[in-house]
């Protein structure tokens, strides 16, 4: 039961950390460790994002791509 909830959150955070980085095909940058600091970099904007969100109490999902694509 546990690994079916986990499976079907991870794949609903991965879809939606896909689609706001445009991230369904190739990523922009050439090499292991570019592509590494690319989906680092990516990963802790979103994360700065929703805490941003978090701490000034507004809904997480709403508005969340245009402010990650501003940034």
């Amino acid at each position: 039961m546990f690994h079916k909830l986990r499976s079907l959150a991870m794949e609903n955070f991965n879809q939606h950390f896909k689609g706001i980085f445009n991230a369904h095909g190739q990523v922009p940058t050439k090499g292991f460790v570019r592509t590494a600091r690319f989906a680092l970099g990516a990963v802790l904007v979103y994360q700065l994002g929703l805490f941003h969100r978090f701490e000034n109490n507004l809904p997480l999902n709403v508005g969340l791509k245009p402010m990650l694509k501003a940034a």
